[in-house]
């Protein structure tokens, strides 16, 4: 008893060094901490909070016998991630075989759009962009709302395997995949749900088991076990602050240009040109434009998005620099292409600035002088045409004069009405009940 006790007070204090490691990413340069104020620092302490709530759940998740958990939540933002979106996962073994199954909430829509990805590895957890080498991660399988095979009901069920078997013709996710002469296990089954209709939209009922475990118990607690569930919550609260400070200084350049070609990937007030996501870990699907905001109090940003080859999904969206969407339940920081309005040329023009212009497709930046600009845009397939974007600084009593005549004025009741649509399906979306 005295070495087991020994042992996990052992492990406990270097779960809390680790969290000591964690916090210096709030605020040490060397750690690439964002230019600081105090919101800045505030808003990185919750931060940091969030990522401790996610390790826990992470470190005490089964393989054997999963469960899906959300990856991102109010209380648990990062990634620069997607308001639209539930970000869902669920911890496999890629060498067993699970079967999930999904249904639509009866009498509400489904999610506009989802994907399923069976990913080697989880973004961040080794604590460095060095990661984003080539043959580090990859994917066994991704099957998206374009290829999901629904019963009559909207229900469906995915086979998760190694390979496919000999005969089998449903919904498949391989977990094991050869790239070049590497061969990759999956570890993780990575779902997105996203919202166009946040009034009716709900997200789906879902379940995972694996194949084999009905009827078994997972084995019962020991000392060993606790002592690297301890250390290992320390571990992904560490190397995840420590990997996303170092993503966005370094390969996104978010702050200042940093290798001395003169720009910034991340550019000040503009979005890059449109690319897909690459091996740097998004959405498979996903095309993506990004930048930052940097407004004084009578400065706006006019976003003109044009795209060519209609989307499975898209939307916008702002963040503060720890990579934490903007409180988009409680203000409109965040638009998709159904929120949105379209102007009479087709194009859609998003007006990001700290107050009310009264235009439709107002994105606000809850007070934040600075923070990221993300545009994303879905295909299934490559489009033949990439979206495009045009961005112009101007003044707030401007505003109009950047925009085509006849947008029309959003009265006080109608944002009101937007907010209380926006502040229920989040609700429904998070709920813990």
């Amino acid at each position: 008893m005295s070495d087991a006790n020994g042992a996990l007070r052992a492990a406990w204090n270097e779960l809390i060094a680790q969290l000591e490691a964690a916090r210096e990413a709030i605020d040490d340069p060397a750690l690439h901490a964002p230019p600081s104020d105090e919101r800045t620092l505030a808003e990185g302490y919750r931060y940091l909070l969030g990522f401790v709530h996610g390790a826990i759940g992470r470190a005490l998740d089964d393989p054997l016998f999963p469960h899906f958990r959300r990856a991102i939540e109010p209380t648990d933002k990062s990634t620069i991630d997607n308001a639209d979106a539930v970000y869902l996962y669920a911890p496999i073994d890629g060498a067993e075989s699970y079967v999930v199954r999904g249904r639509p909430v009866t009498g509400r829509k489904p999610p506009h759009y989802v994907i399923f990805e069976t990913p080697s590895g989880y973004v961040g957890d080794s604590g460095s962009i060095a990661e984003l080498a080539p043959g580090t991660r990859a994917n066994g399988g991704v099957l998206d709302s374009a290829k999901l095979k629904l019963e009559p009901d909207g229900s469906f069920e995915i086979l998760l395997a190694p390979e496919r078997p000999a005969g089998h013709t449903g919904n498949f996710l391989a977990t094991r995949t050869q790239r070049r002469e590497a061969e990759y296990t999956s570890r993780w089954l990575v779902l997105r749900e996203l919202f166009y209709d946040w009034e009716h939209e709900d997200p789906l009922d879902l379940a995972i088991v694996r194949i084999g475990s009905e009827g078994a118990h997972p084995p019962p607690l020991d000392s060993e076990r606790a002592a690297a569930l301890l250390r290992r919550v320390g571990a992904i609260a560490n190397h995840q602050m420590r990997y996303w400070n170092e993503f966005y200084a370094v390969p996104l350049e978010t702050h200042r240009d940093m290798n001395g070609d003169g720009e910034q990937f991340m550019p000040r007030n503009d979005l890059n040109a449109p690319r897909g996501a690459g091996h740097w870990g998004g959405q498979a699907t996903n095309v993506y434009a990004g930048g930052s905001y940097d407004l004084g109090p009578d400065e706006a940003l006019v976003v003109e998005t044009r795209v060519p080859v209609e989307p499975a999904y898209g939307g916008f969206h702002l963040a503060n620099f720890w990579g934490e969407s903007h409180d988009f339940a409680h203000h409109q920081s965040s638009l998709n292409r159904f929120q949105a309005e379209p102007d009479p040329d087709g194009a859609q023009r998003y007006v990001v600035a700290h107050r009310d212009p009264g235009v439709p497709n107002w994105l606000d930046t809850t007070g934040l002088p600075r923070g990221f600009l993300s545009v994303r845009w879905a295909y299934s397939e490559p489009p033949a045409e990439l979206p495009t974007t045009r961005v112009a600084k101007v003044p707030f009593d401007a505003i109009r004069s950047h925009l085509p005549p006849g947008v029309r004025s959003v009265s006080d009741t109608e944002r009101r009405e937007a907010i209380r649509i926006r502040r229920a399906h989040v609700q429904r979306r998070y709920r813990h009940y």
